[in-house]
């Protein structure tokens, strides 16, 4: 029932320069992205991002796109058709040519990452719809909601309410950082509160 930053993998839905400034409460929904983000490098937590109709809404935000190991353009409001459910089910760890060793030493490939940390905006919109395509796909999915927007505030409250009636976690960037923690003995409980603060 909490999150567990070894199974974890975050993506950043449509973040970009022209969609942002209409978006209510844009500043603050990015920068709780960045603390996401920071968040997830701390943690070792594989980071995507996606860019709806770049050539027309601009780049992710320079601070988003630093943390992303790929950012997949896309015109599909559904990220996962655009090579993040590939990305997302990859091997956490190359497994090596297995055919070229003896049976007795080859390691099966260590398995994806099942749980999906999904964060961006339009929440009613490529939010919405991404997240039900991996909840299609068996992949375990929570929503960052205050890491989330829409144009319009009712907008966005709907998506939340539609995610979830359909299984989809809801929680906060605040319950994310302390989850992937856990104790506060965690060797960077410090450095994350100090993003924290």
């Amino acid at each position: 029932m909490l999150l567990d930053a070894s199974d974890c993998q975050l993506v950043l839905v449509d973040y970009q320069a022209r969609l942002m400034p209409a978006i209510a409460h844009g500043d603050e929904v990015r920068r709780r992205a960045e603390l996401l983000a920071n968040l997830a490098v701390m943690f070792d937590v594989p980071v995507w991002g996606t860019e709806q109709a770049p050539d027309r809404l601009g780049s992710l935000a320079p601070a988003l796109r630093a943390r992303c190991r790929r950012v997949f353009a896309k015109t599909t409001f559904d990220a996962s058709g655009a090579g993040l459910l590939d990305a997302l089910r990859a091997p956490a760890r190359p497994a090596g040519n297995a055919r070229s060793l003896p049976k007795h030493l080859q390691k099966p490939a260590a398995p994806a990452r099942q749980t999906i940390v999904l964060a961006g905006c339009e929440a009613h919109v490529c939010v919405l719809q991404t997240a039900l395509g991996l909840v299609e796909q068996e992949l375990d999915v929570w929503v960052v909601t205050d890491a989330c927007g829409s144009r319009r505030e009712r907008d966005r409250d709907a998506a939340f309410d539609r995610l979830a009636a359909a299984g989809v976690e809801l929680v906060t960037a605040e319950m994310v950082a302390f989850e992937w923690l856990r104790d506060a003995r965690h060797p960077r409980f410090r450095d994350a509160l100090a993003l924290l603060k």
